[in-house]
C-alpha cells in the first residue's frame, strides 16, 4: 500500500437502501469495505455500480449466524425496516436485530473494532415527548405487532451498553429516523415511496388515519454523512444520538407535495390507522449538532424530486 493505511469497514445490510450508499461513501473515502447482506430486503442491483472497485468486496451472510473477518470498523445495519417487511416473519426480525447483534459485538470485541449500532426512533414507539430527545425512554407496546422490530432494536441497545460496559467495546448508537431517497423499494410499504409510486401509476394516494399525525424526513445522503460522522467521533461519545431532519410534516402535506411535485392528478383516500402506528415522530438533534457538527441541508421537496426521479426509472 505504499505506507497508506486502508480502514477494513464491515457493513451489515450493505445492499439494503441506506447500507448501499453508506457502501458507495465508504469506497469514494478509500475504505477497504466489505458489503454484508442476505438479500431478505436487500438487492444486488443496488451495489452494482461498486462491483468493479478494488476495495470493494460483497458477500452474501446472515448475520444471525457468527462470522470470522478482519476488520478495523462495524456498521451494524442489518434488519428489515419496513413494517411490511419486519411484520413478514416477526421471529426473525427479533433474531436479526438481537443475534445479530450478539454476533457483530463478539466480533468487535475479538478484532478491536469500532462498532455503530443503527437503531430507530421506534425506540421511542407512540411517544409521549415531543421532540424527542435520547434521554426519553419512549412508549413502547411491548407485544403489539411491531414490538418485533421496536423491542428488537431496544435490546439491541442494550446489548451495545452492556458489551460497553462489561467489555470496554467501542461502540456507537445511532437512532435513525424517517429516511428516504433513490434505491428506496416500491413494495416497502412507507409513506414516501407509497407516496411516489401510487402518484406515478395515476392511483390516489392513500392515508392511514385523518393525515393530521406527523413525521420528520431525512434524505439518505445526509444521514449517510451522519453515520461517518459519528463512527468517527472519539470513542467517549457513544451515543445514542437521534439522526434525523427536524422540519416536521404532516401525513397529509407530505400527500400534497408528491402530488405537486410529480404532477399526478390523482387525489387522496382515508384509511383506518393501523395498530400502534405513532401520532409524532421528530427527532430534537441538538446531540448531534454539539457533538458531531452535523445537521441535515437538504430540503424536502429538492429530495423528493430526486427520488421521484429515481422512481421514474423503476416504473
Amino acid at each position: 500500500m505504499n505506507g497508506i493505511t486502508r480502514k477494513r469497514v464491515l457493513v451489515t445490510g450493505g445492499a439494503g437502501f441506506i447500507g448501499s450508499h453508506l457502501c458507495a461513501a465508504l469506497v469514494e473515502a478509500g475504505d477497504d469495505v466489505i458489503c454484508l447482506d442476505n438479500y431478505f430486503t436487500g438487492v444486488k442491483d443496488n451495489v452494482a455500480a461498486l462491483m468493479d472497485a478494488p476495495n470493494f468486496e460483497l458477500l452474501r451472510h446472515d448475520v444471525t449466524f457468527p462470522l470470522y473477518v478482519e476488520v478495523d470498523e462495524i456498521y451494524n445495519l442489518a434488519c428489515p425496516a419496513s413494517p411490511i417487511h419486519y411484520q413478514y416473519d416477526p421471529v426473525q426480525t427479533t433474531k436479526t436485530s438481537v443475534h445479530g447483534a450478539i454476533n457483530m459485538l463478539g466480533l468487535a470485541k475479538r478484532t478491536g473494532a469500532k462498532i455503530l449500532q443503527a437503531s430507530t426512533s421506534e425506540v421511542y414507539g407512540d411517544p409521549a415527548v415531543h421532540p424527542q430527545t435520547e434521554s426519553y425512554w419512549g412508549n413502547v407496546n411491548p407485544i403489539g405487532p411491531r414490538a418485533c422490530y421496536d423491542e428488537g432494536k431496544r435490546c439491541a441497545e442494550t446489548l451495545f451498553f452492556d458489551y460497553y460496559r462489561q467489555h470496554q467495546t467501542k461502540i456507537r448508537v445511532a437512532r435513525i429516523f424517517n429516511t428516504y431517497g433513490p434505491r428506496m423499494r416500491a413494495d416497502d410499504g412507507r409513506v414516501v415511496s407509497n407516496f411516489i409510486v401510487q402518484a406515478l401509476r395515476g392511483e390516489s394516494l392513500t392515508i392511514y388515519g385523518n393525515g393530521s399525525q406527523t413525521r420528520s424526513f431525512c434524505y439518505v445522503d445526509d444521514l449517510v454523512g451522519g453515520l461517518m460522522a459519528l463512527m468517527k467521533a472519539p470513542d467517549s461519545f457513544t451515543g445514542p444520538v437521534n439522526l434525523g431532519n427536524p422540519v416536521e410534516f404532516t401525513i397529509r402535506q407530505l400527500a400534497e407535495l408528491v402530488i405537486e411535485l410529480t404532477g399526478a392528478g390523482v387525489g387522496i383516500e382515508d384509511h383506518p390507522l393501523p395498530e400502534d402506528d405513532p401520532m409524532q415522530r421528530c427527532p430534537d438533534i441538538t446531540l448531534a449538532k454539539n457533538n458531531l457538527g452535523w445537521q441535515p441541508s437538504v430540503q424536502v421537496r429538492d429530495g423528493l424530486a430526486k427520488t421521484i426521479d429515481y422512481f421514474k426509472t423503476q416504473i
